[in-house]
């Protein structure tokens, strides 16, 4: 037995002419439905030139007045359902639908944890505000440009310390690097190799196709057990990637004021040599850092040297509704040629 399918007569549904199912719609073929308006502009010209070519007919009428009567309206009607079947026409032409698009993001991260002096000397203003705040603030830009990519923090000064684990939540992170301060290790110094061996435990077990650690620091490793070139060592045999930055400029810097007024200097000479050894057994690379702006374009260098490849996935569904609108002119092309039959139609002016 044939079934007839539950939304069989969906399609009489004046819903179907509404404002907002019209809205809805994505319109292959869009300019047909700037001849709309064409079509009733016909109908009234086709009129217009009617009205003098008339056929008329003598009658022999009572005296009298002749009445008005509604039902001489009703001649119209074939004409307006003509009319409002080519409109459907033409709606179907224009092949309204409604895409439905998903787009899948595929991206396989990198592993990144960055690496953070915060010893006394990072107070120091050589680099406006302090080399501290302008880490911090270039750090947080480098968090929002990341996609997919689990990002670790780690703080030193005197000892080393994990503040955040590897996440993809970087709302918390960017909140974990805000609470970022001077003395928040009581311990003061440098120690880089502790730093790093904390940053590589963090690392070990990563299966990430990239593994990359970012140290930010402004001295020589003064403190801690373990020396920074082992610790770059272990970091190669766990195939994860040295960057390291040297924040701050050479010579006097201004870093307190006395009670009379005058402002303090105190001599600064960064050792680079350690640094750079660092990174080239790390297979990274060595950035000197002197000013906010450097600071900026060493962090986007990393950033497109470490960039995570994103692929994107489109599924695009797309389904066709002209139907509808085709159904409902061959009906009303049907309801015209029935009422061409019937006493409603005025013979005279066919």
């Amino acid at each position: 037995m044939l079934r007839i399918p539950d939304d069989f007569w969906d399609w009489l549904s004046l819903e179907w002419f509404s404002y907002s199912t019209l809205r809805s719609f994505d319109w292959v073929y869009p300019l047909v439905l700037y001849a709309l308006p064409l079509v009733p502009l016909i109908f009234l010209m086709r009129w217009l030139l009617s009205l003098n070519t008339k056929n008329k007919l003598d009658l022999a009428l009572f005296d009298g007045k002749l009445r008005w009567q509604w039902s001489s309206l009703l001649r119209f009607v074939p004409r307006i359902i003509y009319l409002l079947f080519m409109l459907l026409i033409l709606v179907a032409l224009a092949r309204p639908q409604r895409v439905n698009e998903q787009i899948e993001q595929l991206a396989e991260g990198i592993d990144i944890v960055l690496v953070m002096d915060v010893s006394g000397s990072m107070e120091l203003s050589d680099i406006a505000p302090s080399r501290l705040a302008a880490a911090k603030e270039v750090a947080q830009d480098f968090v929002k440009g990341r996609v997919q990519d689990r990002i670790g923090m780690v703080v030193f000064a005197g000892d080393a310390y994990s503040l955040a684990p590897l996440t993809t939540d970087y709302q918390l992170l960017r909140e974990n690097i805000n609470s970022i301060s001077f003395k928040m290790i009581p311990n003061d110094g440098t120690a880089i190799g502790s730093a790093l061996a904390v940053a590589i435990n963090r690392m070990r077990d990563s299966e990430a196709k990239s593994k990359v650690i970012i140290l930010i620091s402004d001295g020589e490793n003064t403190a801690g057990s373990l020396d920074p070139e082992l610790a770059a060592q272990l970091a190669y045999a766990y195939g994860i990637k040295l960057y390291t930055i040297g924040i701050g400029k050479d010579g006097q810097v201004a870093y307190d004021v006395d009670d009379a007024g005058n402002t303090l200097y105190v001599e600064t000479q960064m050792d680079e040599s350690n640094l750079r050894k660092i990174a080239e057994i790390g297979q990274g690379q060595f950035f000197r850092a002197d000013s906010k702006s450097t600071l900026q374009e060493i962090f986007r260098n990393i950033n497109r040297m470490e960039k995570t490849e994103v692929s994107e996935k489109r599924f695009r569904d797309a389904r066709d509704y002209y139907q509808v609108y085709l159904k409902w002119a061959l009906l009303l092309l049907l309801t015209w040629m029935l009422l061409k039959n019937t006493f409603i139609t005025n013979v005279l002016e066919d």
